[in-house]
């Protein structure tokens, strides 16, 4: 279970071994026990004595931005790292495993875009040519990146940006084209987004880029030494790089809700500078449908755990890796 705190004025607070949450609706307590994580938004407040709970409970307490994306966190300090995953991360970082592993990530991004197009159903013979020519486009590029080569990731970073960016210009002109008409949108946009489909794009990708976050850490890896993202000032690059495996979970979520056509007007503002913001009910539809969806139980490699569970299992491997790298 995870508190999600983004309404102005909401401020939670602690009774005994458990979180009371407080608003002009009244007072409601929650049990500690089965609390995974308490995300505070703009204008949401938590108490020192609430923060002391989450920290012994082992609960991360993230603080987000209007968009979604963790600007700070607090989690407990068994979650250290040790010395032999940190310095094998950094012997990694400029290795030639560096290089197959950014390039396998990337391809299974766009193998994850290509099943994401074929999940479309259409009766339509002109909507199935263009999801056929798009697969047949992105497999074009997944087989270039297959081939790159280079000794370190600094030798195709500069090509491998530019295809994998090609590659999503097409996976998302392509998913634009079975969304209701009122949806869609001429490109991506970011920071801010510009329509109510980024908006909630970006907003989930948020969501994601704090629970990798949070998976690395516990993993032992340092979230801010990066692979293929290297050059950014105090971000977790490294959060950057592996969300590219499970960004099409969120484009899942994301173009369903979009597809059922149950957005209204109170989901999203559109500013007047033109930027696109969700409000607190879109946010909330959102927010419960990311984490349903993560909850689900699915089976990798012969294991049936939760999506969410998955990305754990996959950082705790990571960091398996990075230490063998020392």
């Amino acid at each position: 279970m995870e508190l999600v705190l983004n309404t102005y004025g909401i401020s939670l607070s602690r009774d005994n071994e458990g979180f009371v949450i407080s608003s002009e609706d009244g007072r409601q307590r929650i049990p500690a026990e089965g609390i995974k994580s308490i995300q505070i938004g703009k204008g949401a407040q938590i108490s020192s004595d609430a923060v002391m709970l989450a920290v012994e409970r082992e609960i991360e307490v993230l603080f987000m931005d209007r968009s979604g994306k963790p600007v700070g966190r607090i989690w407990s300090p068994r979650f250290g790292s040790i010395s032999t995953i940190r310095k094998g991360q950094l012997n990694f970082t400029y290795s030639k495993q560096a290089v197959a592993w950014i390039k396998d990530v990337i391809c299974k991004k766009i193998e994850n875009q290509q099943a994401m197009i074929l999940t479309i159903r259409t009766e339509d013979d002109r909507a199935k040519r263009i999801a056929e020519r798009s697969i047949a486009r992105l497999d074009d590029y997944r087989k270039k990146i297959s081939k790159l080569e280079g000794e370190i990731v600094h030798d195709i970073a500069g090509t491998l940006r530019g295809w994998e960016g090609q590659a999503s210009k097409i996976y998302f002109e392509t998913l634009n084209e079975f969304i209701p008409e009122k949806y869609r949108f001429s490109a991506r946009s970011q920071n801010p987004a510009t329509d109510v489909a980024n908006a909630m794009l970006n907003y989930g990708y948020g969501i994601l880029y704090g629970k990798i976050e949070g998976a690395l850490i516990k993993a032992g890896i340092d979230p801010y030494a990066g692979i293929l993202h290297r050059d950014d000032y105090n971000r977790p690059v490294l959060a950057y790089d592996v969300i590219e495996l499970y960004r099409v979970w969120i484009d899942y979520v994301v173009f369903s809700i979009l597809a059922q056509d149950i957005v209204t007007d109170e989901y999203y503002s559109i500013r007047q500078d033109g930027a696109c913001w969700l409000e607190p009910l879109g946010r909330r539809v959102l927010i419960q449908s990311v984490n349903d969806y993560l909850d689900d139980i699915v089976t990798v490699k012969g294991l049936s755990r939760s999506r969410e569970t998955q990305i754990s299992l996959y950082a705790q491997n990571l960091a398996q890796i990075f230490k063998k790298a020392e």
